[in-house]
């Protein structure tokens, strides 16, 4: 969706007073995205942001020294194995097995070369937005959902079955991995494991892990306190084991929130510590220098790290991914994009709305592209192979169709079988065709397919009105 003028669905009708919000909503969105994926498009002048196969951020570091002993940029590019101004597309087929579970897309990608970013979603319809932008993964963060789902800040309000009923609309929505925020588990390590438990159930990729207490707060917020070293590693130690005992594979990330509650020291041994104890991927939230991210990167060689970029105000700066990649940064999240432009664009819609005008065209898609990305399309192709065409007016039926042979008999139901005794009585008597004088001619009351309306133990002796002493006449 690149241009949302209206010119392009025609006339703006009054419906689309009922949309204005939403739409605008999604364009912020859209513009989000966009924002996110440009320097992966881009191959800047000033400084060679070089953008890969789905997300992947190729560094322009790294092709400052591949330059400097000779090589060109077509050499880089080839050596690489992507196009530097591919943009964010999904990776070939082939790299995508068929039926390959969420964990093990994730994991792949974690083992793949560079580094990849990835926005936080709050709802289905920002997830597959994201998913039809091109991301090969995203958040599910606890900020965004407590504030579209409550409308109340992310400091240990939403519960456990909120952020499992919100993922499983997530997860349902798209194909790509999503990773889960799961706070500091929801309590004691017994919490822990059945929260990691109910977060595979859910279909969720990955789950992150802190040592927040409770209440948690926001990782860039004042007055966090986390727990004790034991505790904080006991927690990641019961997330592994619930992993081994559901026998499914779920990624996870060991996240610390000590480097502002304690030290930068403290912070790096608490990674060490859940890198030892089984986690995927570290995390140390709210950094507040790039020196503070290289020291980062650079403790427990081999297991990927992941930065927090909170827009608009956080404590970590805000780093192009090619420094990152250089550093030894994996993953990128974007924690505040989507929801942040999303409630912008519906502050200006509901503005223009109240001044009696539809928000600009520029802002505003038509009802066709809101349509597309929701799935209309998708869902008139699967109803064409299950519609059923209806019986034309014009179907006749036979006086036998018509007229229903029914007779007048006891409160006791027939036998199944006309022939087979009832238990306690004689051989149960059988009416003949022929036999009219206990037959009681009904008008037909015909549903949407032509079948009378019939309920058990009785009939319709006339629209409206049901007999429970007339039985369905067997021949």
């Amino acid at each position: 969706m690149h241009s949302f003028a209206l010119s392009h669905c025609g006339r703006v009708s009054q419906n689309a007073l009922a949309w204005s919000p939403l739409a605008s909503a999604m364009v912020g969105t859209m513009s989000a995205q966009r924002c996110l994926r440009s320097a992966s498009q881009i191959w800047s002048v000033g400084g060679f942001g070089l953008g890969g196969l789905g997300g992947r951020d190729l560094g322009s570091g790294s092709m400052a020294k591949f330059l400097h002993t000779g090589g060109s940029a077509m050499d880089f590019q080839s050596r690489m194995g992507g196009s530097m101004f591919a943009r964010f597309d999904s990776p070939p087929e082939e790299e995508r097995p068929p039926g390959e579970p969420r964990a093990a897309a994730m994991r792949r990608l974690l083992a793949s070369p560079g580094v990849f970013r990835g926005p936080a979603c709050y709802d289905a319809l920002s997830a597959r937005m994201a998913e039809k932008a091109g991301y090969r993964f995203i958040f599910m963060n606890g900020f965004g959902v407590a504030a579209s789902r409550l409308a109340m800040p992310d400091t240990g309000l939403i519960s456990y079955g909120e952020m499992v009923e919100q993922g499983r609309l997530i997860t349902g929505a798209v194909s790509i991995p999503v990773v889960g925020d799961a706070d500091n588990g929801y309590g004691c390590p017994l919490n822990v494991k059945r929260t990691v438990k109910g977060y595979i159930n859910t279909g969720f990729a990955g789950i992150v892990l802190e040592d927040q207490t409770s209440p948690k707060a926001c990782g860039h917020h004042k007055g966090r306190k986390v727990v004790s070293r034991e505790d904080a590693v006991l927690r990641i130690k019961a997330a592994v084991d619930a992993r081994s005992e559901s026998k499914e594979d779920i990624v996870i990330f060991g996240r610390t929130d000590a480097r502002q509650s304690v030290s930068l020291n403290e912070a790096l041994w608490r990674v060490q510590a859940f890198a030892d104890a089984g986690a995927d991927v570290l995390f140390i939230d709210a950094l507040i220098n790039k020196e503070e991210m290289q020291t980062f990167a650079n403790v427990a060689p081999g297991v990927p790290k992941m930065v927090n970029l909170l827009e608009g105000g956080g404590k970590t700066p805000i780093t192009s991914a090619y420094v990152l990649d250089d550093m030894g940064i994996k993953l990128i999240c974007y924690p505040l994009s989507l929801i942040a432009v999303s409630m912008r664009a519906m502050e200006n819609a509901l503005k223009s709305l109240s001044a009696g005008r539809i928000p600009p065209s520029a802002d505003l898609p038509c009802f066709d592209e809101i349509k597309d990305a929701v799935g209309f399309p998708e869902f008139y192709k699967e109803e064409q192979r299950y519609s059923m065409p209806l019986p034309s007016s014009e179907t006749s039926y036979s006086d036998s169709t018509v007229r229903s042979n029914v007779t007048v008999d006891s409160e006791t139901p027939l036998s199944s079988s006309p022939n087979v005794p009832h238990p306690g009585r004689g051989p149960e008597k059988v009416l003949h065709a022929d036999d009219f004088s206990k037959q009681i001619p009904l008008e037909r009351s015909e549903s949407a397919y032509g079948a009378p309306y019939v309920r058990e133990g009785g009939m319709y002796d006339r629209p409206g009105n049901f007999n429970p002493r007339i039985r369905r006449f067997r021949p």
